[in-house]
């Protein structure tokens, strides 16, 4: 009779022991999903930081498209054009327009300072000054926008990131990384920091 207790005993603590590995099994199975999203969420803001990055660098060809010309740096009526397709593209993700409007203003503001940084360093370096013009509408505008989809698809998956506390400190890492891996100098890094002003922000 012993034995048979014992044995009891032993298929009763097995049978605790695998429900205790069951329940662990499922508690990591369902803090898996929240992992991997974080994991992608943070992806999107280091893809987020150097898409913005891109954005900036455009700021050249722009600059050098209107150099000399009598196009002036503002275009409200192209930059209103910008931020009515963007809010559009975006509404279609479920972002809200609010949110869009918001981070693609900044996007243009910090294109137009850097644009206007570079006139005045080609205003006192005439070696420095472009000897090509590029075309607006047909080399640089489609650069553009192709980095405006990218970026409000990569807010998206994003956004769960964007609400935490945590946005600020991880956004600080991707845009250091993002301004060694593009090599921006400190007229694109401030660039950098406005365009991304209030990516954190979306609450």
């Amino acid at each position: 009779m012993s034995a048979i207790r014992s044995w009891v005993a032993v298929l009763a603590l097995t049978g605790v022991a695998a429900a205790a590995l069951a329940a662990c099994d499922s508690s990591h199975a369902s803090s898996r999903p929240a992992r991997q999203g974080t994991a992608t969420a943070e992806t999107a803001l280091g893809t987020i930081a150097r898409l913005a990055g891109e954005r900036v660098m455009t700021a050249d060809t722009v600059a050098a498209a209107k150099w000399g010309t009598r196009q002036p740096i503002d275009d409200p009526a192209r930059e209103k054009t910008v931020l009515d397709s963007a809010a559009a593209q975006g509404a279609q993700l479920g972002i809200p327009p609010a949110t869009v409007r918001r981070i693609f203003t900044d996007q243009i503001a910090a294109n137009k300072d850097v644009q206007r940084a570079l006139y005045t360093r080609w205003h006192a370096q005439p070696a420095e000054q472009p000897t090509h013009r590029p075309d607006l509408a047909t080399q640089v505008r489609p650069v553009l926008d192709r980095i405006d989809g990218r970026l409000l698809a990569a807010i998206v998956q994003a956004r769960p990131l964007l609400d935490g506390p945590g946005c600020s400190a991880l956004l600080r890492q991707q845009k250091e990384t993002t301004a060694r891996a593009l090599g921006l100098d400190a007229v694109h890094k401030t660039g950098l920091d406005q365009a991304l002003a209030h990516i954190c922000e979306s609450r």
